[in-house]
C-alpha cells in the first residue's frame, strides 16, 4: 500500500496493523481508532468489545474483535487483548453519541478515562485499564459534557506542535 510505504521511509515504521471493522454512532470522526482499540504496554490492546446482539455496534465490533485476534506483534506472538464494555446509549437531540472508554489519557504516573454515570460499567472500564496499566493510577473523569460535543478525553487533550497555530485567530 502507498500510505505504508510512506509511514516506512518517513517514518521508519516496521509494521503496520490495519483496522477494517468497528465504528460508534455519532462518531465524526469516522471512527477514529482511539474511540476503538488502544495499544497499550506489554504487547496488550484494550479495545471495545459488544456484547448486546440488539446493539447496532454488535457486528461491526465483533468483526474488529476478530481481527485483533488475528494481529500478532513483531516476534510473532499473539497480543493480550483486553475488552472493554461499550457504555449503554447516551443520546442528544435525537442522536446516538459515540461514548466509549478508549478514548482514555496515557499520562506519566496515571490513566485517565471517560465515565459516563454508568457505575457498574465505568468500574468495569476501570478494572480493565488497571490491568493494562499496572503501574499506573487508573482515574474515572465525568465525560458526560464531553460526549455531548462528540468528543472525549483522549479527543480533548490532542497535542500541537510549537508554532502550528501562531497566526491563526480565534473564532
Amino acid at each position: 500500500m502507498e500510505i505504508e510505504e510512506y509511514l516506512r521511509s518517513t517514518f521508519h515504521v516496521e509494521r503496520v496493523l490495519w483496522l477494517d471493522h468497528g465504528y460508534l454512532a455519532g462518531d465524526d470522526t469516522d471512527s477514529h481508532v482511539d474511540t476503538l482499540a488502544r495499544l497499550c504496554p506489554h504487547d496488550t490492546i484494550a479495545y471495545v468489545q459488544c456484547d448486546d446482539p440488539q446493539d447496532e455496534h454488535y457486528v461491526a465490533l465483533r468483526l474488529m474483535e476478530e481481527q485483533l485476534r488475528t494481529f500478532r506483534t513483531a516476534a510473532g506472538e499473539p497480543y493480550r487483548l483486553l475488552p472493554l464494555p461499550l457504555p449503554r446509549p447516551i443520546y442528544a437531540d435525537g442522536e446516538r453519541l459515540p461514548a466509549t472508554y478508549a478514548n482514555f489519557l496515557i499520562m506519566n504516573e496515571a490513566v485517565l478515562y471517560p465515565t459516563y454515570d454508568q457505575p457498574d460499567l465505568d468500574n468495569q472500564a476501570k478494572s480493565v485499564l488497571q490491568q493494562a496499566f499496572p503501574d499506573r493510577k487508573v482515574v474515572g473523569i465525568d465525560c458526560r459534557a464531553l460526549i455531548k460535543q462528540h468528543g472525549s478525553l483522549h479527543c480533548v487533550t490532542m497535542q500541537y506542535p510549537a508554532g502550528v497555530m501562531a497566526g491563526r485567530s480565534e473564532t
